[in-house]
């Protein structure tokens, strides 16, 4: 991820099914297919997969298809669209 100590940051809480249901999607997309209209948009997802790789509290990298499966049907539960 660009940025120093000076970098301005932003701290998001997320709830564990989420984390858990972001983290497994970006592990599994092929960015360079993804639709976006500037290439920053494109290193901010990277950078977002990189963040939950060493900083996630909850250990997203670790679950199992099982974990994942759950966390999706939590998820979609909430969806109310």
């Amino acid at each position: 991820m660009a940025g120093d100590d000076d970098t301005p940051t932003v701290d998001i809480r997320l709830w564990r099914a989420d984390a858990i249901v972001l983290f497994d999607w970006l592990m599994s997309t092929d960015l360079n297919t993804v639709p976006i209209t500037h290439p920053a948009q494109k290193q901010a997802l990277a950078d977002l997969c990189d963040r939950f790789e060493w900083a996630c509290d909850y250990n997203v990298m670790e679950c199992s298809e099982e974990e994942i499966a759950a966390a999706q049907e939590e998820v979609a539960r909430d969806m109310g669209w």
